[in-house]
C-alpha cells in the first residue's frame, strides 16, 4: 500500500482551506497513493467565535471529499471536522473514512478533548465547545485493518492498544493540529512510541504554521514503521509525504520481536 500524508495550513477561509486540501488530494494520487491523509480541524482554523456552522458526516464538507475521492479513485481519510454535536453549544471533532468510489467507509469522533493550561503558553480547553467521542473505530482499507484516533488522543496509549488488539489494526492513523511548545518536544516522540509498541505502520499528517488568534502549529507530518523508523516525512511548508507500507516487515516484526503476543495485561 502506498500511502500520502497532507500537510496544510488551515485558516479562517473555509473554502480556501478545502481548495487546498483537493489540490493536496490530486498530488497524493498523482504520486499513486492508495491513502491520503489530511490533518486535523481540515475545515477552519481560526477564531471559535467565527467558526463554520457543524454538519453531519452527509453534509456539504463530507460531499466534496466524496467527490474528490470519487474523482481521483483514492481512499481519503478526510482529517477532520466540526460535526452537529449533542447541543448547539458543542461539536463533535470527527474523522471521516471514503473509498475509492466516495463511499463513507467509517467515521470517528474524538475521544480526548485537550484541556491544558500552561501558563504563557498555552490556554486550551476544548471541551468547551466538543463533545467527547466514545467509540474506538477501526476500518478495512484495501485490506489492511486501520485504526483511526485525532490528535491529543496520541497521549493515551490505552486506546491504540485496543486498536491493534481488539480491533487488530495494522496501521494508525493520526490527524493532528499539534501545538508548537509540545510537537518540537513530544510529537515526534510519541508516534513513535505508538508504533513500536503496538507493532504498528503509524500516519500522521499535521498542521503546519500560524493560524489565527495567536496559534503556532508544529507541523512535521510522517509515516512511521512497526520499529520505530521514519520512512518519510514533510518538510515545513504546505505538501504531502509519500511512503510505501511494507506489509510483510510488518509480519516480520511481530514474528521476530512478539510483544503483542507476550503481553499479560
Amino acid at each position: 500500500m502506498r500511502v500520502a500524508v497532507c500537510q496544510l495550513n488551515s485558516r479562517a477561509d473555509r473554502s480556501a482551506n478545502l481548495a487546498i486540501a483537493r489540490e493536496l488530494l490530486a498530488r497524493a494520487a498523482d504520486a499513486g497513493a492508495d491513502l491520503a491523509v489530511l490533518p486535523e480541524y481540515t475545515d477552519y482554523l481560526g477564531p471559535a467565535d467565527d467558526a463554520p456552522d457543524p454538519e453531519s458526516v452527509d453534509g456539504p464538507w463530507a460531499q466534496a471529499f466524496a467527490e474528490a475521492a470519487a474523482e481521483h479513485q483514492l481512499w481519503v481519510h478526510a482529517g477532520s471536522f466540526r460535526e452537529r454535536g449533542p447541543d448547539p453549544a458543542r461539536t463533535y471533532n470527527t474523522s471521516m473514512v471514503f473509498d475509492r468510489s466516495g463511499n463513507l467507509a467509517a467515521s470517528y469522533r474524538k475521544i480526548h478533548l485537550y484541556d491544558v493550561e500552561i501558563p504563557g503558553r498555552v490556554s486550551y480547553q476544548e471541551s468547551k465547545r466538543v463533545a467527547a467521542g466514545a467509540e474506538p473505530v477501526t476500518v478495512e482499507i484495501e485490506g489492511v485493518r486501520v485504526g483511526l484516533s485525532i490528535c491529543y488522543d496520541l497521549r493515551f496509549p490505552e486506546l491504540y492498544r485496543r486498536l491493534a488488539v481488539d480491533g487488530g489494526a495494522q496501521v494508525l492513523v493520526v490527524p493532528a493540529a499539534f501545538m508548537l511548545h509540545t510537537g518540537r518536544d513530544h510529537w515526534e516522540v510519541l508516534l513513535r512510541a505508538r508504533a513500536i509498541e503496538d507493532q504498528c505502520y503509524v500516519l500522521a499528517a499535521a498542521q503546519i504554521g500560524d493560524h489565527d488568534p495567536g496559534r503556532t502549529c508544529f507541523g512535521r507530518s510522517m509515516v512511521i514503521d512497526p520499529w520505530g523508523t521514519v520512512v518519510a516525512q514533510a518538510p515545513d511548508e504546505v505538501t504531502i509525504a509519500v511512503a510505501e507500507l511494507d506489509l510483510d516487515r510488518l509480519a516480520r516484526v511481530r514474528t521476530e520481536l512478539p510483544s503483542l503476543a507476550n503481553r499479560r495485561l
